[in-house]
């Protein structure tokens, strides 16, 4: 029995690891295609001929995007965008998690207040509403309108509400006894013992701000104003080719505009993956700890 049972787990695990690789494999082949494009020569591309691998390899595609101020632009307001992004992220949702986290003796009117974020999640006023309400509020064609609308993410702050009520209220009492106050006890225990939860809130919030590129269109006044993701929608969906120079014009007749995107959607999507495998351990640390308690 003990050797059919090992012989079983070991057949799982196999067939699990199988599984989860091809699923992986899955994911990254596009992206290395899109590698491998912006790699290539243009009549390489243009032809069909690249597959995972580079045909006629060439940085042509590189220094064409390396030359495009619209596209840095976009990049440096992406990159802003993140920077505030999550800072108001993290601080609005460590403000509401924290007392939303504490019992109903230490808080009476939790519960209505819990349920106040929660139904946000189900009932939305819609496009139109919010539309209307950034408008009225003069955000339209301003960086703050990428930013405020998202600033309180209700699902991170359940998140971090669950993993804080994790922490012992022992520890509380204890900081109550010595004098400190609620503000302290917040920002000197709870946070510093919560790294992982605010390690999956930051990394949550962070690929929210980089991908998003909806709002960036709705509520900017041209394309200057564009993050990156909202850039790279219109240059690969619109292809709205009437915002070209001349020099662009010339670029591409050694850069095929197949080479070019790519090069350009490589490069947006290089700074998650370069920081997506560092916080990936608090990320899943985070998810299970975090999802405990309700």
């Amino acid at each position: 029995m003990v050797e059919d049972r090992h012989w079983s787990s070991r057949l799982f695990n196999v067939l699990n690891y199988t599984i989860i690789g091809l699923l992986a494999l899955s994911c990254l082949i596009p992206l290395i295609h899109v590698f491998a494009i912006s790699l290539s020569s243009s009549a390489a591309a243009t032809g069909g001929l690249v597959t995972l691998w580079p045909v006629d390899f060439t940085f042509e595609s590189y220094a064409y995007v390396a030359r495009r101020a619209a596209f840095w632009q976009a990049m440096g307001i992406s990159v802003l965008r993140v920077i505030v992004g999550v800072g108001l992220n993290m601080f609005f949702c460590i403000m509401c998690a924290y007392p939303l986290s504490k019992e109903k003796d230490q808080f009476r009117h939790r519960t209505l207040y819990a349920w106040y974020f929660f139904i946000t999640m189900l009932i939305s006023g819609g496009l139109i509403p919010l539309y209307m309400v950034i408008r009225m509020m003069g955000l339209m064609g301003t960086f703050w309108a990428l930013v405020i609308p998202g600033a309180v993410p209700v699902y991170n702050v359940i998140l971090l509400l669950n993993f804080f009520r994790q922490t012992p209220r022992e520890l509380e009492d204890a900081a109550i006894i010595d004098g400190a106050s609620q503000w302290r006890i917040m920002w000197q225990i709870f946070v510093p013992t919560s790294t992982a939860a605010l390690a999956t809130v930051a990394l949550l919030s962070t690929v929210y701000h980089w991908n998003e590129w909806f709002n960036g269109i709705l509520y900017s006044s041209s394309p200057d104003q564009y993050p990156l993701q909202s850039y790279l929608r219109t240059i690969v969906i619109d292809m709205k080719l009437t915002n070209m120079g001349a020099n662009d014009w010339q670029a591409l007749v050694v850069v095929s505009d197949k080479t070019a995107k790519c090069a350009q959607i490589f490069l947006a999507s290089l700074p998650i993956l370069l920081v997506y495998p560092f916080l990936q351990r608090y990320f899943v640390k985070g998810m299970v700890l975090g999802s405990v308690k309700g």
